[in-house]
């Protein structure tokens, strides 16, 4: 069985070397949907708390919303970078309250303080698929992905890790001890 859970995520960027409206700096309203597959938890009643998967999610998630997400050869790069330094706000402003933390993986560069994320590939919603589950896959049992933003989709299923061993209180990942990290309990 699966829980499922969605985030609303608002980014800029554009498709550096593709010919067409994408070429151009623009927005979009994304909407992520993870879901989250094992068995259904007794006591709980259910896969994984829907509530948990969206703290562990938004931890890295954050960084994409209302960031600048730009391919790292994009020649725009280093006139933001210098514009948000004449600024003052190249290394964070007392109004970016939503920072997550640095990220650096193969697939990208987060850069919080500024709200970048610098990729490695033109960012589509393929890529993004790509992105998030490269951060998750560690965390969360995900067995799809779908990523919509404007009228583009996309969406992935991924093969499960099995089982994993959870809380009968609260439903949440024992560590790696056999104890709830939320609410305490032991295995």
């Amino acid at each position: 069985m699966r829980s499922i859970t969605s985030f609303d995520i608002q980014y800029a960027h554009r498709f550096y070397r593709f010919q067409g409206e994408a070429q151009y700096l623009h927005g979009h309203t994304g909407v992520l949907t993870i879901e989250v597959e094992d068995s259904v938890e007794p006591g709980v009643n259910m896969v994984f708390p829907c509530n948990e998967i969206q703290k562990t999610a938004w931890a890295v998630l954050k960084n994409f919303d209302h960031a600048l997400i730009l391919r790292e050869d994009d020649p725009l790069l280093p006139a933001i970078l210098n514009v948000y330094e004449e600024q003052g706000i190249r290394n964070g402003a007392p109004t970016n309250t939503m920072k997550g933390e640095a990220i650096k993986t193969d697939l990208i560069t987060c850069y919080p303080e500024c709200r970048l994320v610098v990729t490695k590939e033109t960012m589509t919603v393929e890529g993004m698929i790509k992105i998030v589950y490269d951060l998750l896959k560690d965390k969360l049992n995900i067995a799809k992905i779908t990523f919509t933003s404007g009228v583009n989709a996309a969406t992935q299923e991924f093969a499960t890790h099995g089982s994993k061993d959870r809380c009968p209180l609260c439903g949440i990942m024992l560590d790696e001890h056999g104890a709830c990290p939320k609410c305490g309990y032991h295995k």
